[in-house]
């Protein structure tokens, strides 16, 4: 890990040498929003995860305690809360009827129904938040590589998704908080309202929280 200045009062912290960056920036997330609860760390105002970075930010003029941030770190426990319960988990049913369902089968060498079933037994956390309100971008929680991380996204991005779309992309899964352009491979579709105005909070998903995909069934399988 890197602890990289971001002005007087953040700090950057780069795990993209680490051997899966994307869980290293998820258990130290878990610990350092810990350490924040605790009240080890009151300087701090915010922890904005990203695909291998974590930005800690404190107040102005007070700077980030980066001591108490290697202390928490040192606390943390690679997969942290991974024996977490179902109560715990986000379950969102999905219609399977992508349009790039059978281009991802393809891709795999397996076939649409193996596709969904690795989807549906895949146990997907949170890492980080982003594009829309409401969009989550959700790892396998286990981090060795997965069959995912071979499909890339789309050659030419769609102009219009729809809300609810369920898709994949270069290891991450996500559902698609509002109607809006996006070049994911697209699995299929769920009713689950993931971003509400007004709500508290009004996003569905947030760092660290576990998310399964069930199969709700579709028409042409039945």
């Amino acid at each position: 890990m890197r602890e990289l200045p971001a002005g007087p009062d953040a700090v950057v912290l780069d795990f993209s040498a680490d051997e899966s960056p994307s869980a290293a920036v998820l258990d130290a997330t878990v610990a350092l929003r810990d350490a924040v609860d605790r009240g080890e760390l009151p300087e701090v105002t915010d922890l904005v995860p990203s695909a291998h970075t974590l930005l800690v930010q404190a107040r102005p003029g007070r700077g980030v305690d980066e001591l108490g941030v290697r202390r928490a770190l040192r606390r943390r426990r690679p997969g942290i809360d991974r024996g977490a319960g179902s109560a715990d988990e986000i379950v969102i049913p999905v219609r399977y009827d992508g349009e790039d369902l059978a281009d991802v089968a393809d891709a795999l060498d397996i076939s649409p129904d193996e596709v969904i079933g690795l989807h549906c037994r895949t146990r997907w956390r949170v890492q980080f938040m982003g594009f829309a309100p409401g969009f989550g971008y959700l790892v396998a929680d286990d981090p060795t590589p997965h069959p995912f991380d071979a499909v890339g996204r789309r050659a030419e991005a769609r102009t219009r998704v729809p809300q609810g779309a369920v898709a994949i992309a270069a290891g991450y899964s996500a559902v698609y908080p509002k109607e809006s352009p996006g070049g994911w491979q697209l699995l299929g579709r769920t009713d689950v309202r993931l971003w509400d105005e007004t709500a508290d909070p009004p996003a569905l998903f947030a760092t660290g929280r576990i998310v399964r995909f069930v199969d709700a069934g579709t028409g042409s399988r039945g």
